[in-house]
């Protein structure tokens, strides 16, 4: 098995040496550098990686990823999009064997993409950015994607990647490029569903919900947790709409944590405690949690535990509080409001 990890950067020499050094084991590591000024390309030479200069007019990160990708070697079997502000986990070579051995042309593994203030892993969800060398495209001008243009196998393997986001990287030619994408295929769920995002974050209230309302409406857009995420961005966007959208939301995606730890948070801002309960207890009857981007942290934390012990104290159900109290403690013991609550719930 001969591998490959390859990634495109700029001005990134402070994570150089970590990610080459997460990459020892490949048979080929690549850097395609866009016009760094700080150093990245020196730095990756002294931690002996294949730099290529390219420059890549007009921008588009698809035609940077398909500019690096096609100076990977011919020879090679797996290619690794790696970027440089994330490691692959010791191992990874022998969790990769299995795909190998199964003739996968697309293993996915756990990708670590956040991480919480203790250090514990924070969102997670299953990575797809490893790939055979040939048979693959990257797509869109932003959140590009590798595509298939062949019929493609894909299986898990126990690899891992972390990824350490680095908050001081300017992401503002997201918004345009997003604009761009969607103008060039109006008809693509995923960047329609990224562009109302990101038209949210910006405080384009009125774009953001009409953007929102057309991904719904879109006939490719069918994934039922991100459509229901849509309808609780709306909720936001529409506060006088909120418990609409949320039962939407709900009936959208019942086995989703998420949509009904958000409505059981609706009805305890407005001391709803019976419907706050019921909606809380319903989130934790979702047991299995998946590995994907919209899976939220606090969604399978304490906060569903806290809301239903609240509600239950208002309620008077001490003995339900206490269990609930004692159930989001123990999910965030550091936390001192959640202990101090726990002082209040007679069993």
């Amino acid at each position: 098995m001969r591998v490959a990890v390859y990634s495109i950067a700029k001005d990134e020499a402070k994570h150089v040496q970590r990610w080459a050094d997460s990459a020892y084991d490949a048979d080929h590591v690549l850097l395609m550098d866009t016009g760094s000024t700080d150093g990245t390309i020196e730095a990756a030479h002294d931690a002996n990686v294949a730099v290529h200069e390219r420059t890549i007019k007009p921008w588009r990160f698809d035609t940077a990823r398909n500019t690096a990708l096609a100076l990977v070697p011919d020879h090679i079997d797996y290619c690794i999009a790696l970027d440089l502000d994330e490691v692959l986990v010791p191992g990874w070579r022998d969790a990769l064997e299995t795909a190998h051995r199964e003739g996968w042309t697309r293993p996915r593994y756990r990708y670590t993409w956040s991480w919480n203030a203790n250090g514990t892993p924070g969102l997670v969800y299953g990575g797809d950015k490893i790939h055979t060398r040939h048979g693959y495209v990257w797509r869109h001008p932003v959140h590009e994607v590798i595509t298939p243009l062949v019929e493609e196998t894909q299986g898990w393997v126990s690899l891992q990647i972390h990824h350490f986001p680095d908050a001081s990287k300017s992401r503002a030619q997201y918004f345009p490029l997003l604009r761009q994408a969607v103008a060039e295929d109006p008809q693509d769920d995923r960047n329609a569903y990224y562009l109302a995002r990101e038209l949210y974050f910006h405080g384009h209230t009125d774009e953001a919900i009409g953007e929102f309302q057309r991904y719904l409406a879109l006939p490719r857009a069918t994934w039922d947790a991100e459509r229901s995420k849509a309808m609780r961005y709306l909720a936001q966007l529409q506060p006088d709409q909120a418990e609409r959208w949320l039962l939407k939301a709900t009936a959208e995606a019942p086995h989703r944590r998420e949509p009904w730890v958000d409505l059981a948070q609706h009805y305890h801002e407005r001391h709803a405690w019976a419907l706050s309960l019921a909606a809380a207890l319903r989130a934790l009857e979702v047991t299995d949690q998946p590995l994907e981007y919209l899976c939220e942290p606090d969604a399978w934390g304490a906060r569903p535990h806290d809301l239903a012990a609240i509600a239950a104290h208002w309620l008077g159900h001490g003995e339900l509080a206490r269990f609930h109290g004692e159930a989001a403690v123990a999910l965030d013991p550091t936390n001192p409001r959640l202990v101090e609550n726990l002082t209040h719930y007679m069993p």
